[in-house]
């Protein structure tokens, strides 16, 4: 039997892992103490073991290691964004099939992808590495602010600051110490943000849908708000421009297979189209569950699919897509169980239950539905429900996408 190995340090991912499971699979589950009670697919998992801290890494390969004296262990596989270059780590480790350290990096590190597409040919914002101040220097007198400090490794709008003069830039890397070379500054560019969320295999993309978003995530993340994404229509200028772009942008930075969440900028100067950054995760904040509502195709599924078909040398076969369109709309609310009973338009198809959280997700067959639907919602969820909480309040949302 083969046995395929989840790592976590959030509770995500159950589709992906009740189809391994539906597909004959030994799953075993590792993840943090701190999650034990969280609401698992424990039907579908077969063995669970927890360990204190999964950023602990030599700890955790030690852990890992210890369990393959005893078990078979055919695939491990990331199910959330943070865990996706340690099991890089343990692939390397254990001899396992899959993406090995350097390949991850690519889709971990905002450097790294930044200089790749460059070199390929795709327009990034201006940017510059932490590291030799002579050269950010020049960097800082040639290219006007705002700038946007960058982590070169969180997920999503974490860790993101936007600063706004030299003296600003020279306070904050003060404050970073040692770590400032784990950053890089890059030129603030205002335009309205994207993303195209994808399955691909063998080097092809077999499935996207590109997205826009109300408030770019920064803006969310940081300052509070409604957030709020809907698939743009199909025949749209930009729809057809980013689906070109997205898959240059995977084949330059060597993606093979799997699930991928990018992210566009298309700069308000009229300049173009820039490519921000891309993870080879399922996107958060509920976007998994938009898609899948508007199309049929659920990501987190169709990738465990994927995986097990790899695994077992078989052919993966793309499921029939419906086309419809799909937005979605969160927000941290003030009362822990929010009555939304107000809002009750027949293309609402899903409704948030988390604690102190407002959002839904609405289904139309035009795209114009949507967009109408959302415009509508947002002044009235901020007025109704709307609380502001911490930046890491927020991510525990997945509001940084």
């Amino acid at each position: 039997m083969t046995t395929v190995l989840f790592l976590t340090s959030a509770h995500k991912g159950d589709a992906m892992v009740r189809e391994v499971k539906r597909l004959g699979c030994h799953v075993i589950l590792v993840t943090e103490e701190k999650l034990k009670d969280e609401p698992w697919p424990r039907d579908s998992i077969d063995e669970t073991f927890y360990v204190a801290d999964l950023a602990r890494y030599q700890d955790v390969i030690n852990a890992i290691s210890y369990l393959a004296r005893s078990k078979q262990i055919d695939q491990i596989l990331p199910l959330d964004e943070f865990e996706v270059e340690l099991v890089a780590f343990l692939r390397e480790h254990l001899r396992l099939p899959g993406w090995r350290v350097s390949a991850v990096r690519h889709f971990r590190d905002k450097l790294i992808m930044r200089e790749v597409t460059r070199n390929n040919g795709i327009l990034v914002p201006d940017f510059i590495q932490i590291l030799n101040y002579d050269k950010l220097r020049e960097f800082i007198a040639n290219v006007p602010p705002p700038w946007v400090l960058k982590p070169r490794s969180e997920a999503g709008s974490m860790g993101l600051k936007k600063v706004n003069s030299d003296e600003e830039v020279w306070r904050s890397l003060d404050e970073l110490g040692d770590k400032q070379s784990h950053y890089l500054l890059e030129k603030y560019v205002p335009g309205d943000v994207f993303h195209v969320d994808s399955l691909t295999v063998n080097g092809k993309v077999v499935f996207n849908s590109v997205q826009k978003y109300g408030k770019p995530p920064m803006d969310v993340y940081h300052g509070g708000g409604v957030f709020t994404t809907r698939t743009l229509s199909r025949d749209a200028k930009d729809s057809k421009a980013l689906v070109k772009m997205n898959e240059k942008t995977l084949k330059a930075l060597g993606m093979t297979y799997g699930a991928t969440h990018a992210e566009f900028i298309k700069a308000h100067d009229g300049s173009g189209y820039y490519f921000l950054e891309v993870a080879a995760r399922v996107g958060g904040a509920n976007i998994s569950d938009l898609i899948e509502y508007a199309t049929d195709f659920n990501l987190w599924r169709e990738w465990g699919k994927l995986e097990v078909a790899l695994l077992r040398g078989e052919k993966y076969e793309l499921p029939p897509v419906r086309s419809d369109y799909g937005g979605i709309i969160v927000s941290l609310a003030k009362q822990e169980h929010p009555d939304t009973s107000a809002y009750n338009d027949a293309e609402i198809v899903w409704r948030q239950d988390k604690p102190y959280h407002a959002g839904f997700i609405v289904v139309s067959p035009e795209a114009e539905r949507v967009e109408a639907l959302l415009n509508n919602y947002a002044p009235r969820i901020a007025n109704d429900f709307l609380a502001v909480g911490t930046p890491m309040g927020v991510q525990r949302t997945g509001i940084a996408g």
